[in-house]
């Protein structure tokens, strides 16, 4: 297995424990208020961008970055959209937590986006 495809491995695992994780907080605990929140719908947009951005990739390592990164962009104006909405004042959540947890995500996706990007990296032959 060559380097990039072991790191490629990577940030697909990555990416694939974010989604999910995402998925799991939605439908367990609620990512801007509390379980069943309608706010939280506005997530499913978030994972829609990563979907459809693989998919236009064909999964290829440099195309992946950008959709992953694409994703963190959404996952940023969800929490920018949730602050706006005054969504802040609901039941068991406050602003803080809102960016915290939001931003939690942001660096997940930029991280695989950013492993993504070096595993597109041409690998260098020992001379």
């Amino acid at each position: 297995m060559t380097k990039n495809n072991r790191t490629y491995r990577w940030a697909v695992g990555i990416a694939l424990f974010t989604a999910a994780f995402l998925v799991w907080a939605i439908g367990a605990l609620g990512v801007i208020a509390y379980e069943g929140f309608r706010g939280d719908m506005m997530y499913l947009g978030v994972l829609a961008v990563l979907v459809v951005g693989a998919a236009v990739a064909r999964f290829r390592a440099r195309g992946m970055a950008r959709a992953l990164f694409a994703t963190a962009v959404a996952q940023a104006l969800v929490a920018v959209v949730a602050l706006l909405a005054g969504m802040a004042g609901e039941r068991g959540t406050s602003a803080l937590e809102i960016v915290g947890v939001n931003g939690m995500f942001v660096a997940l996706f930029c991280l695989s986006g950013w492993v993504f990007r070096h595993a597109a990296a041409p690998e260098k032959v020992p001379a």
